[in-house]
């Protein structure tokens, strides 16, 4: 089985894998796609038999995947499924539809419609980048002048939906979010992510990776999300709320592993590459 690798950028991640793929007998296709270039008019032969999407960047994630399948060859995730999950405003709205509980949510097209929905969900209120972050430029506003200045910081930014916001409720979560990581058929694993000195449990932002036993629940959940976003390898982030339950806030379609790997010793490649050998064999 040959394995493609696309990537931007050689992260713990991506040499992980490829050590698994020769560890389990496969040939591993490393495909850097900063410099790889596509004909509308020509087939590219990439010597695998399909591709697993590790890019950092979303848009490059995005469009080598489509470009790749275009040629003929599977990609996991597809970027369909890309489109989906890295588009907070397509996840929260496939998945609110599907009646799968996210925090309540407003898309508003202006800054009076932005207040007019803070307003109508409650704050504190919650403002997100539509697409990318790790946490960054997410912020909580407590009253309309500090979500008007958000909103005009945003406005300056280089982001594609700039003039767009993504107006959320405020969880009460405890000091901690959810990483689980469906593959395949599976949620195998998960981790909590705890940081106690800020709201945001992102890793990137020093958050604390800690185990996580995941209970039926959990797994019955994280695979619905995967049934309806689509895709073989998630990153499902989930909340905790005393009211209501799990709570789904986001969903990685290129997930880092490397800290989840580090604390509950659960080696996420070989079952990835397990898992992917399997459905090649059908």
């Amino acid at each position: 089985m040959k394995v493609g690798i696309a990537y931007d950028l050689p992260r713990w991640e991506e040499k992980n894998l490829i050590e698994e793929i020769k560890k389990e007998g496969h040939e591993p296709v490393p495909f850097y796609s900063k410099q790889a270039i596509f004909y509308s008019d020509k087939q590219v032969n990439l010597d695998a038999d399909f591709f697993i999407q590790r890019n950092v960047s979303h848009s490059r994630a995005l469009m080598t995947s489509f470009l790749i399948e275009n040629q003929g060859y599977p990609v996991f995730n597809d970027y369909m499924t890309l489109i989906k999950c890295e588009n907070k405003a397509f996840t929260t709205f496939i998945l609110s539809r599907a009646d799968i509980k996210t925090p309540r949510t407003a898309i508003a097209m202006d800054k009076e419609g932005a207040i007019a929905a803070a307003t109508e969900i409650g704050y504190p209120i919650v403002m997100k980048p539509i697409e990318g972050s790790w946490g960054r430029m997410v912020a909580k506003a407590n009253d309309d002048d500090t979500l008007r200045s958000y909103m005009e910081y945003q406005e300056f930014t280089s982001l594609y939906y700039k003039s767009m916001y993504y107006l959320q409720e405020f969880v009460k979560k405890p000091d901690r979010d959810i990483r689980i990581f469906a593959i395949g058929d599976e949620a195998p694993v998960g981790i909590y992510r705890v940081n106690s000195k800020n709201w945001r449990t992102n890793t990137a932002l020093g958050a604390k990776a800690e185990p996580l036993k995941i209970d039926p629940e959990l797994k019955e959940l994280a695979l619905k999300v995967k049934e309806k976003i689509g895709g073989f390898f998630l990153g499902v982030d989930i909340f905790e709320d005393k009211e209501r339950g799990y709570i789904i806030d986001e969903v990685n379609g290129v997930p880092e592993f490397k800290n989840t790997v580090r604390v509950t010793g659960f080696n996420v490649s070989k079952y990835l590459i397990t898992k992917l050998s399997e459905w090649y064999k059908k």
